[in-house]
């Protein structure tokens, strides 16, 4: 099982540079960054996690130029998005602005993205009902994952639709970056069974988490796929309990995402020394470890 380190990409972290070189240096398998582009002065929806809105979300940096960065500091960590909120872009322009990041960085990218939770955020950029996000996810993830492979390019579905066009260079892995989606209620769990390259939930919100890894299996098989084709990256909230990690890479879970927890979000100093921390980790996570 692969180790990844998550951040809210604020300027108050660890440059890009300076994380990614770090985080190669001890032995982890990619950098992960969040996104939203805004928040809604409302703020009618509340914040999932409950109480007032932790101050980093009003200051996240944009995610792809923050990994070009990291790509260009390092040479074999693996970029993602978790989570990328691909509903709330210009279709055209962030096939094309993913596509040039895994060029430019060797084929190194990978894209976490889901629905969102702020409704009016969601609201602000696009015209399709909030109500409906998860039919619209899946058509914005199938357009572009057309204009990342065929020539002449056109998509027709219910909310998302275009002509043929040409929308060249295309990524450097044939098809695109994998795309994994962060989703915990049934009917987002059923769409990435039905149509992700990979799970992307959160630990504290499985329940049983062996469980629900099996669950998930069933629910890909039954939507005629294949469960070893599906990777699931898991984000762990609780990172002190090696045994807990190693049942999680028993369980064939391809990758655990860490992070500082919630109340260091704001304590720049908090993440090198998890990740000096953590590095001790990684060599006991491969298989037999």
């Amino acid at each position: 099982m692969h180790l990844a380190f998550s951040s809210m990409n604020t300027p108050s972290d660890p440059h890009p540079a300076e994380l990614a070189r770090a985080l190669e240096d001890r032995g982890f398998e990619s950098l992960w960054y969040g996104e939203h582009s805004h928040i809604p002065c409302s703020r009618a929806t509340p914040y999932p996690a409950g109480g007032e809105l932790p101050s980093p979300y009003l200051n996240m940096m944009d995610p792809y130029l923050s990994l070009m960065t990291a790509a260009n500091a390092t040479s074999k960590l693996k970029l993602g998005t978790g989570i990328a909120l691909l509903m709330e872009r210009d279709i055209f322009s962030q096939a094309k602005t993913i596509a040039t990041l895994d060029r430019l960085s060797g084929g190194r990218v990978m894209i976490g993205t889901g629905v969102g939770w702020n409704q009016e955020e969601y609201e602000n950029v696009n015209p399709h009902p909030f109500n409906k996000r998860y039919a619209v996810l899946r058509e914005t993830v199938a357009a572009t994952r057309v204009l990342w492979s065929e020539h002449e390019a056109g998509y027709e579905g219910e909310y998302i639709r275009f002509d043929p066009v040409w929308a060249d260079p295309k990524p450097l892995q044939a098809g695109g970056p994998k795309i994994f989606l962060g989703a915990m209620g049934p009917l987002g769990r059923k769409h990435a069974a039905a149509w992700a390259d990979g799970w992307y939930p959160v630990d504290v919100a499985m329940g049983d988490v062996a469980e629900s890894v099996a669950s998930f299996r069933d629910e890909v098989r039954a939507a005629g796929r294949n469960p070893d084709d599906i990777e699931i990256n898991i984000q762990i909230m609780d990172t002190d309990n090696l045994d807990k990690l190693k049942e999680y890479r028993d369980m064939g879970i391809a990758r655990a995402t860490i992070g500082v927890s919630m109340d260091l979000w704001d304590q720049p100093g908090a993440v090198m020394p998890m990740i000096d921390k953590y590095a001790q980790v990684i060599p006991h996570l491969s298989a037999g470890g």
